[in-house]
């Protein structure tokens, strides 16, 4: 009996440690079955904002601007300090900011593209896009812009334009699709660039959100590679309101 008695309690002792051994692998299980939903939580936390970011116009403010707007930094020079190119046909009270008027669609939209038409120039090189912003002077001839399938200037697959926001009001986004058209010249403005890179003082974009408003500032910068701005750095800032998709 007593023989009989230890050997049952052995047993009991077993199946306790092998319930246990069971219990503690069943959690190490669960927990990396659960790592994948985490991950995929924090990663589902910043919210693609699909539709049109619908933009100000630019106007000359002290001496600056306000609303939308774009300046091209010479080469070497430094973001906020110059020099920037001055644009002799610019409206704006200091020629270096080029202020824009919202295009047909209104502003940028996200999720798909705004080609420039077939026909991108006319006879005298004026730009003919006019869905982002409306064509405007910037020194002989009208330039303005557009997103494509392919990148104009080195024909490579981009995809369409994205910004997400990260739920604390922050920006980011891929705007490689983003093109300028200027006297029959094509020039890549995107950030990243076509391939994926950010050469030169390329960055962004990033810019401000405000879920209640829903308005909103959007910046980035991109060096112009090959042509005749070559080196030069287009710096792009639109702001306005955004509208959802319905």
């Amino acid at each position: 009996m007593v023989s009989g008695t230890a050997d049952l309690m052995q047993v009991r002792c077993i199946v306790r440690k092998a319930r246990a051994t069971f219990l503690s692998a069943t959690a190490v299980v669960a927990a990396f079955a659960l790592s994948p939903v985490i991950a995929g939580a924090t990663a589902a936390s910043a919210t693609h904002l699909v539709g049109t970011f619908r933009i100000a116009a630019g106007a000359s403010a002290g001496s600056g601007a306000k609303g939308s707007y774009f300046r091209m930094l010479q080469p070497n020079g430094k973001l906020g300090s110059g020099p920037y190119l001055a644009n002799a046909s610019s409206t704006a009270t200091n020629k270096t900011y080029t202020l824009f008027k919202p295009g047909t669609d209104g502003g940028l939209v996200t999720g798909k593209y705004q080609p420039a038409p077939a026909a991108a120039f006319d006879s005298k090189g004026n730009a003919l896009a006019k869905r982002i912003v409306l064509p405007l002077a910037f020194f002989n001839a009208k330039f303005s812009v557009s997103t494509q399938p392919k990148d104009p200037q080195t024909a490579k697959a981009v995809p369409a334009p994205s910004i997400s926001y990260d739920g604390a009001g922050h920006l980011t986004g891929d705007l490689r699709a983003f093109g300028a058209w200027w006297n029959k010249g094509k020039f890549n403005q995107g950030a990243p660039k076509p391939d994926g890179t950010k050469p030169g003082l390329t960055a962004g974009p990033t810019g401000t959100y405000n879920t209640k408003t829903r308005t909103f500032t959007l910046d980035w910068t991109s060096q112009i590679v090959g042509g005749p701005f070559n080196g030069f750095t287009g710096q792009w800032h639109l702001q306005g309101t955004f509208v959802p998709s319905a």
